[in-house]
């Protein structure tokens, strides 16, 4: 995903002089961390020299990895042009990400203020992790995309960043320090890089330093937190990370060329308007991850786990196996890949097959995850084709499956694995696979997508063009008995432990749109806790404990239930039939029967099981 394009330039208080750089200067940005205005950034924007009469400015309306369309530039205003004499240049604002700026020979630079997102409501509509933070003196989250725009044609060249910081804060970023220098009440970081790419590509967090980092096998791991309320600190993370990357390096084997990479965790607080939307972005280097502070140590570990290993195997795809539409993105005018069943979905499949191949879960909690993602994919179309939804998954009605990618995704990439795996009488995987796309292509040779299925088929056996045509391409639902019989696994149904709000990824809950009511879904069973407690389905949720919930305040009602403790005192009040009840009693761990996968007892001798241990444990 991303790329930086950077910038430097003076302080904002150096005036122009009225001189016309040279040619060959790079493209300056600068950001004025110190001097925030009503919650606002300035950006400076120096092209250098223009030689044509008008140009257009873009903030990206999307990037890569997150599959939406957000608009970053709605969160911009008071957009300026001057010319070399600090006269302002005629603008025009054609769109939220456009503006045209005439007479552009004369220009000399723009300006314009940045809200960030956390603490609007609805955040702008755009996922947290992608999202930015503005706390003057306290932490800035500079997801870039969201800050710094490119002027039309300028890409791919070399720009500089220059942040003007409070002294106390630190940045914590995978882009490298070109320079900085001490000022008499504030400190300036410079970096560069060689294309916008970089910008896009390298978020930085500003906070006061709670870091910590580790060696892993010839890379260092970075990781950063910034806990508002000092909840927690690293030291509650480094040994869960260690432990993760460690094995994740185990499993990838020579894969990886990363020399460094950063984490950078911001846990949000409930209680204030602060970032509502859980998860994270993956960058090549780097990986951006919100989550609540309330949350449970233990939960925090095991989500930091599941979450941060989905980023860090990107470093094989997209980063190291991408085709020309993610090697060349139009932030503004994006052409989508055929191909989100690899760059997601075999990524989130890795993500939870390393963890039972290195030993961090048992083959018991590696197959309910496996169920829980037939399950949830099980309330898509499950006839729709994948490479015709990854191509189109801007518009309707392909948009509204993008979720799916991490589920069905990650089940194409498990039933792949298992076929390679029957192919090759156990000897070759989807990860083998992987490691030959990575070097015949690499992360600088973007291979043409057209091309991807012929390529693997190159490398494998004739016999997958059919998987592909069928269940990748086509519309023929994935028969995932079927691949469960060559690994001698079968179903069984037992009770289970749950959330409160969600089922692994399937929601007890839903949202109509129209009014803005949360209701408990008819279409989904209830689990124990609610169901013991006497609410039932369809019933709307008024307000729990006190607190008054509703579309608006979703997320913030879900990530407060994930640090409910069994023992403590609850209250809901729901509305049923047009009349509000109150219920209430003390609060229980959640069950909910479901059929869930368990191994088949088998003669270790028996094909089924030589192929599932070669399938996990290879």
């Amino acid at each position: 995903m991303k790329r930086i394009a950077v910038l430097i330039m003076m302080s904002l208080f150096i005036v122009s002089c009225g001189v016309k750089p040279k040619k060959d200067d790079n493209l300056k940005v600068t950001l004025d961390l110190v001097n925030v205005n009503e919650d606002r950034v300035m950006v400076t924007h120096n092209p250098g020299v223009i030689e044509k009469d008008a140009i257009k400015y873009f903030i990206p309306k999307t990037i890569p990895g997150t599959y939406a369309i957000n608009d970053y530039g709605q969160f911009s205003e008071n957009f300026k042009a001057y010319n070399y004499d600090g006269e302002e240049i005629d603008v025009e604002r054609i769109n939220d990400n456009t503006w045209q700026i005439k007479n552009a020979q004369e220009l000399d630079k723009v300006t314009y203020l940045v809200n960030d997102t956390f603490d609007m409501k609805g955040e702008g509509g755009t996922f947290s992790p992608a999202g930015t933070n503005i706390d003057k003196d306290e932490n800035f989250m500079l997801n870039l995309h969201g800050f710094v725009g490119y002027f039309e044609g300028m890409q791919e060249e070399t720009h500089e960043l220059l942040i003007q910081h409070p002294d106390h804060l630190v940045s914590a970023t995978t882009l490298p320090l070109a320079k900085q220098t001490e000022k008499e009440n504030f400190t300036v970081d410079q970096y560069v890089t060689d294309r916008y790419f970089g910008i896009i590509d390298n978020p930085i967090m500003y906070a006061e330093p709670d870091t910590t980092s580790f060696d892993i096998q010839g890379m260092k791991v970075q990781l950063s937190m910034y806990s508002p309320n000092d909840t927690y600190s690293t030291n509650d993370l480094k040994s869960t990370l260690e432990e993760m990357v460690q094995a994740q390096k185990s499993f990838l084997g020579e894969i990886d060329n990363t020399p460094v990479y950063n984490i950078m965790l911001y846990l949000s607080d409930q209680q204030k308007p602060d970032a509502r939307g859980f998860g994270a972005l993956e960058h090549h280097t780097s990986t951006s991850v919100v989550l609540p502070e309330s949350i449970p140590k233990e939960r925090l570990k095991q989500s930091m786990t599941d979450v941060v290993s989905h980023e860090f195997f990107h470093i094989i795809t997209p980063l190291n196996v991408h085709s020309k539409e993610v090697h060349y993105f139009g932030y503004n005018d994006p052409d989508m890949s055929q191909h989100l069943w690899m760059y997601e979905g075999v990524t989130e499949y890795f993500a939870n097959l390393f963890q039972i191949n290195q030993g961090l879960i048992s083959e018991d909690d590696f197959y309910q995850r496996i169920n829980d993602k037939i399950q949830t994919a099980s309330s898509f179309d499950r006839s729709m084709s994948f490479t015709k939804m990854s191509k189109n998954i801007y518009d309707d009605p392909y948009k509204d499956s993008y979720y799916n990618v991490y589920q069905k995704g990650a089940l194409i990439g498990m039933c792949l694995d298992i076929r390679l795996r029957e192919l090759s009488d156990g000897q070759m995987g989807i990860l083998d696979l992987m490691k030959q796309l990575v070097n015949k292509y690499g992360k600088d040779k973007p291979f043409n997508d057209d091309a991807l299925f012929d390529e693997i088929l190159a490398m494998t056996y004739p016999e997958i063009a059919d998987f592909f045509d069928k269940h990748v391409k086509g519309t023929t639902p994935l028969s995932f008995d079927k691949f469960f019989a060559k690994v001698g696994l079968e179903k069984e149904t037992k009770m289970q432990k749950t959330g409160y709000f969600l089922d692994g990824q399937n929601p007890f809950i839903n949202v109509d749109q129209s009014t803005g009511d949360i209701f408990f879904r008819k279409s989904y069973p209830m689990n124990t806790y609610f169901k013991d407690l006497g609410l039932q389905p369809g019933d709307v949720i008024k307000s729990i404990n006190g607190e008054e919930f509703s579309m608006q305040n979703v997320r913030s009602m879900i990530g407060a239930s994930m640090g409910w403790q069994a023992g403590d005192d609850f209250k809901i009040v729901v509305t049923r039939d047009g009349k509000d009840m109150s219920f209430k009693g003390e609060l229980e761990q959640p069950m909910l029967k479901k059929s869930t996968l368990k191994a088949k007892e088998l003669d270790e001798e028996s094909k089924a099981f030589k192929l599932r241990q070669a399938w996990l444990k290879s």
